[in-house]
């Protein structure tokens, strides 16, 4: 369990983002958090995380700036912040969470809570909710960097997103909360109408149908349960050809749906025919997906909406079940 580090030396600037550069350290790609690790510049020595792409992992064939020797050294905390991100890891840094700044609410009161296990359906859920004040919080199983995201970025531009959330080992979002069921409380006493919650991009699959993206929903639903929410689960289906194992419904939401302790609703978009198991589905007409998510990122695994059509829809339906729940 050994970090794989490199010194180098940043030779390009390739785009710059709040929160987030992606630049080249001798001619590698490579992503930094200035937030972690101060300011980057062109001739900074740093050293870079290289494990990632050298195994060809999915961290999306990229070096991890981990610390800037030129400028980002003796590096303040935040004013008042005293709990940590990552706590007892080589990058633990001092964040300031919601919880302590503002009010939470006891019960959720019906707030609509849009589970996701793929960030790739994350676009067109929030497309269905247009007009809607939106939430997003970003849990671990994923990438953990909510800023490493263009999709986050697109769906801000669009005013389709109000605020992000990142929750738990997640960072880097608007605000910071320590698990999901405080984030969705937090949103809950902010007022806003709809959360959407998802893992960061990036999943590496495991062959498991107990993987990331699958639990990580299963917990949010149950948490949102819980509170006193409206969970809605985005089925994760695809219309890929037999030699693709997600074809059909996952078994990742096979697993979900076996998962949830509490009721959960099961959007599924009308005109699809759905297994038998997939009891307490919700169908809705979805066919203005494609013309809800003009402009926005769709890719799910390399396919877009032509390839994979019914894994978009499926996710926008989950978003128009969730807005006929918003108070």
């Amino acid at each position: 369990m050994a970090l794989s580090l490199r010194r180098g030396t940043v030779t390009a600037i390739a785009k710059e983002h709040e929160g987030l550069v992606r630049c080249e350290v001798d001619g590698e790609a490579c992503v930094a958090f200035p937030a972690l690790t101060g300011a980057v510049a062109l001739g900074d020595e740093v050293v870079v995380n290289v494990q990632g792409r050298e195994l060809g992992l999915g961290s999306g064939g990229f070096d991890v700036l981990h610390v800037n020797l030129t400028r980002g050294l003796d590096l303040a905390a935040p004013r008042g912040a005293h709990v940590m991100k990552l706590p007892y890891t080589p990058v633990q840094h001092a964040v300031r969470h919601a919880e302590e700044d503002g009010p939470v609410a006891d019960v959720l009161g019906g707030l609509p809570v849009v589970c996701c296990s793929l960030h790739s359906q994350v676009a067109p859920v929030c497309a269905a909710l247009a007009g809607t004040r939106v939430a997003y919080v970003q849990v671990a199983g994923g990438a953990l960097p909510l800023r490493l995201s263009d999709t986050l970025r697109a769906l801000q531009a669009h005013a389709l997103i109000a605020t992000t959330v990142s929750a738990g080992a997640c960072f880097g979002g608007d605000v910071e909360c320590v698990t999901a069921a405080s984030a969705f409380a937090w949103a809950a006493a902010g007022g806003f109408g709809a959360v959407v919650c998802a893992i960061g991009p990036g999943i590496v699959g495991t062959a498991s149908r107990l993987g990331h993206g699958g639990l990580a929903a299963a917990d949010a639903a149950n948490a949102a349960a819980a509170l006193g929410g409206a969970a809605v689960l985005a089925v994760r289906v695809s219309s890929g050809d037999e030699r693709q194992r997600h074809r059909g419904v996952s078994h990742h939401t096979r697993a979900v749906a076996e998962l949830c302790l509490g009721e959960v609703a099961m959007a599924w978009p009308t005109g699809l025919d759905a297994p038998d198991w997939l009891v307490g589905r919700r169908e809705v007409d979805v066919a203005e997906w494609r013309e809800a998510c003009e402009g926005l990122p769709l890719e799910h695994m390399g396919r877009g909406p032509d390839d994979d059509p019914w894994f978009f829809a499926s996710a926008f339906a989950a978003g128009k079940v969730a807005r006929t729940l918003v108070g």
